[in-house]
């Protein structure tokens, strides 16, 4: 008599047998072949696999970005721009520890020819810079209602509208530059 076993067992028993072993022997992360992704899923695979290798460990991670090719660090930086600013505007992204980027992204914009994003950029961060110390304040409290309430005394906010409304493509630069400057990508 043929035992039958599912699919989902099957899944779940290596799922188990997974869990009982070091995550740095289960987990080698092999980075993806750019050229036979998608224009629309490369960006996200390129994430993914630099999410995949830091593991976890976002207390290292300016020095694991550090380590990475340019293109990989500036996609990195303006998607962290745009993912917290697409959220909760910029105050949320200096609020957040993406924040910490700041100065990088006007450069890892400027890598994939968002101009108008690298300007904007610039002046969030004199903005931000003016009023850092206010800001410091609530950050202190430690509490959601401090961030909330730090949005009343910052002055990014009529940025989040015009960045936004930035009549470049962001996506397709990077994917141009993804596809035009591949070295500048390759993973390990």
């Amino acid at each position: 008599m043929a035992v039958r076993i599912s699919s989902a067992l099957v899944a779940a028993l290596i799922l188990v047998a997974a869990c009982g072993q070091n995550s740095a022997e289960t987990r080698k992360v092999q980075p993806p072949n750019l050229a036979a992704i998608a224009d629309d899923q490369v960006e996200y695979a390129i994430l993914d696999y630099v999410h995949a290798k830091m593991e976890g460990h976002y207390d290292q991670e300016t020095e694991f970005l550090a380590t990475l090719p340019p293109g990989i660090r500036a996609l990195y930086v303006t998607s962290g721009v745009e993912d917290e600013v697409n959220n909760g505007g910029f105050n949320q992204y200096y609020w957040n520890s993406t924040g910490k980027f700041a100065n990088e992204a006007v450069a890892a914009f400027e890598f994939f020819s968002a101009q108008k994003h690298a300007e904007l950029m610039r002046e969030a961060n004199r903005i931000h810079a003016a009023e850092q110390a206010e800001i410091e304040k609530f950050k202190e409290q430690g509490t959601l209602q401090a961030f909330s309430d730090s949005y009343k005394v910052s002055k990014l906010g009529p940025l989040d509208e015009r960045f936004y409304s930035i009549d470049e493509n962001l996506s397709a630069l990077r994917v141009a530059k993804i596809r035009a400057d591949p070295a500048s990508f390759a993973m390990q």
